[in-house]
């Protein structure tokens, strides 16, 4: 017998999603002086932000989209909400096409973007969030008992009254994510949401995060760079680069997939600048080898990753080359696999290259 899928099993559904951007930029900045009024052809660049991606993610998931800045995570985000047309393919959310029903899309959505400012900060959280429960059309006499719901919610309460201005960036965001919950959708679509937070309130966000999927029962997806955020929280991670999927599955098949490679870990400090081209030609058997620097004067060691080949065994001549060059080892670990190691095994890129605070296109 033939079984069907059951269309409602997966609230967010992507069928060769593409999207691309076009630049143009001009040969100089005085070339309309040339002569014979010639105009001046323009250079097109074209980014490919999403490159026919196809996804499907369960009712109650918490999924999330791994990558480095520019992957387009939040080009993907912005289809999904609408704000973006795709170029080609489409989605759908929630039984609904974002093409077709953009309303019916819209109100099955609540979407959080890190680092925004469409909250209005001159006005207390409780009326950021009695005016957006406005927009939303929501009955008059629900909309206080919900607001306070959430203000609870978010530990707030007891700063309701007082000026988004004088909220710290992660109480902002809280109440960012109050907005989003407002109308009590059932798909989340949260894009950095704990983007330039502290490390304490990128917990607090974390554990609402992880209360909405598991306790209220919505489909999150959640897009960061944060390798530890998605390890920590999701149920599935699909791994982004380029605009394209390259894996999806369970942080554990994630893993997996470095599991039968062998990863040594060195730390120490003054490793050589050239540290990385340096240890790949005397183990040219090793895959990648990766370096993450210290501060030898804040007490931080460098560590230095070797994946893959005999690497356990090449330990003795990386030790000794290390040596020769003044680094000074403190340890050596066999560690183990980390998403980050998923990601440069399967791109040969660094997840955490670039400072981490830029816009994701």
């Amino acid at each position: 017998m033939v079984h069907n899928e059951n269309n409602d099993a997966y609230s967010i559904k992507t069928i060769n999603l593409a999207k691309s951007f076009r630049k143009k930029k001009h040969k100089g900045i005085f070339g309309f002086l040339k002569k014979g009024n010639q105009k001046e052809k323009l250079e097109k660049e074209v980014t490919v932000a999403l490159d026919h991606v196809n996804l499907r993610i369960r009712t109650g998931e918490l999924f999330g989209l791994l990558g480095p800045n520019g992957a387009g995570k939040t080009t993907l985000v912005k289809c999904l909400s609408t704000i973006l047309i795709p170029d080609e393919g489409t989605a759908i959310i929630n039984g609904f096409d974002i093409r077709k029903q953009t309303t019916l899309v819209r109100a099955s959505l609540g979407m959080v973007i890190g680092g925004e400012r469409t909250l209005y900060w001159k006005l207390t959280a409780r009326d950021n969030l009695m005016y957006f429960a406005s927009l939303y059309k929501m009955p008059r006499k629900r909309i206080k008992k919900r607001v306070d719901e959430l203000l609870e919610a978010m530990n707030l309460l007891d700063r309701a009254d007082e000026r988004l201005e004088d909220y710290s960036t992660g109480m902002r965001q809280k109440v960012a994510i109050a907005r989003a919950l407002l109308h009590d959708p059932p798909v989340l679509l949260l894009d950095e949401p704990t983007l330039g937070l502290d490390p304490t309130f990128s917990r607090q966000i974390r554990n609402q995060i992880r209360e909405l999927s598991k306790k209220e029962g919505k489909t999150v997806l959640l897009a960061t760079h944060y390798m530890e955020e998605a390890d920590e929280l999701c149920d599935r991670i699909a791994i982004v680069n380029e605009g394209k999927i390259i894996a999806v599955g369970t942080s554990d098949e994630l893993k997996a997939m470095v599991k039968e490679t062998e990863l040594v870990e060195v730390i120490c400090y003054n490793p050589p600048q050239n540290a990385e081209e340096y240890l790949r030609t005397l183990c040219p058997d090793v895959e990648i080898v990766t370096v993450v620097r210290g501060e030898k004067e804040k007490g931080t060691p460098s560590r230095i990753k070797l994946i893959g080949g005999n690497a356990e065994k090449r330990i003795g001549t990386v030790v000794d080359a290390l040596r020769k060059k003044n680094s000074q080892i403190t340890s050596l670990n066999i560690s183990v696999p980390t998403l980050e190691d998923v990601f440069i095994k399967l791109t040969g890129a660094k997840l955490t290259e670039g400072d981490g605070r830029g816009r994701d296109q």
